[in-house]
């Protein structure tokens, strides 16, 4: 019998699928990427998938987009349908959107390798196996409410909503997806934006530290980002 794909929604060129694109593989679970940056638009319906993922970008989630719009219009349907949605960063904000809340500036950015707090919850607990500190890897400037009727499941001293449940639906300000070859571009970014920030707050790293840290947390992220997507998809798969 054939399974139904995973729809991935990407927003940059830049921004793929990366280490989520290589777990799918190596389950077995076959996916399809649209990336709207390369003209490819995202479909009208959900009916032909399993699931959603959506992934992060530089842009506002509050930017007056089309494609982040129907994004959101997916995320509801599928949701509606029982089809499991996850999202990182940008994808995360996308769905406290959809879901009523608010995005906007986080008390501070987070870039680079950075402490966040599991809350100690059932639900936090569930998925991310225990509660207490972890460190995982972030790129955002803003930050999204806690929806309603959402399980606040981690925050952290600069962003206090890092990660929520709905349901089978996860929505995490972070970029779990993160590998080593996503890990080597970002890591040149020289942007005015970043550079500011750098300046400004030291929860935001530079290349050199995000390379050199990623040495002693890589593992443990991928490790977590197998529990999480296994978490996930544990409905359809």
């Amino acid at each position: 019998m054939t399974r139904s794909p995973v729809l991935i929604l990407q927003h940059l060129s830049a921004d793929g699928p990366a280490y989520l694109g290589t777990w799918l593989a190596r389950q077995g679970v076959p996916f399809e990427v649209r990336n709207t940056q390369a003209g490819e638009a995202y479909p009208d319906d959900l009916h032909r998938y399993a699931a959603l993922a959506i992934l992060g970008g530089e842009m506002s989630a509050n930017d007056p987009l089309p494609s982040l719009r129907q994004a959101e219009r997916l995320i509801l349907q599928a949701m509606a349908m029982g089809k499991p949605v996850i999202g990182h960063c940008l994808g995360g904000q996308l769905m406290a959107r959809a879901l009523g809340m608010t995005v906007g500036d986080s008390p501070a950015p987070e870039v680079g390798w950075q402490p966040m707090t599991v809350t100690d919850t059932p639900a936090a607990v569930d998925w991310f196996g225990a509660a207490g500190p972890r460190v995982v890897y972030q790129w955002h400037y803003e930050a999204f409410d806690l929806p309603p009727h959402a399980e606040r499941l981690a925050g952290s001293a600069a962003c206090p909503n890092q990660a929520f449940a709905v349901g089978p639906h996860l929505g995490m300000q972070f970029h779990i997806e993160i590998d080593d070859e996503k890990l080597a571009r970002w890591a040149q970014e020289q942007g005015a934006r970043f550079l500011e920030a750098q300046a400004l707050f030291p929860t935001v790293q530079d290349g050199p530290t995000m390379l050199a840290d990623a040495a002693r947390h890589m593992a443990t992220h991928q490790a977590l980002a197998n529990r999480l997507y296994a978490r996930w998809l544990g409905g359809v798969r």
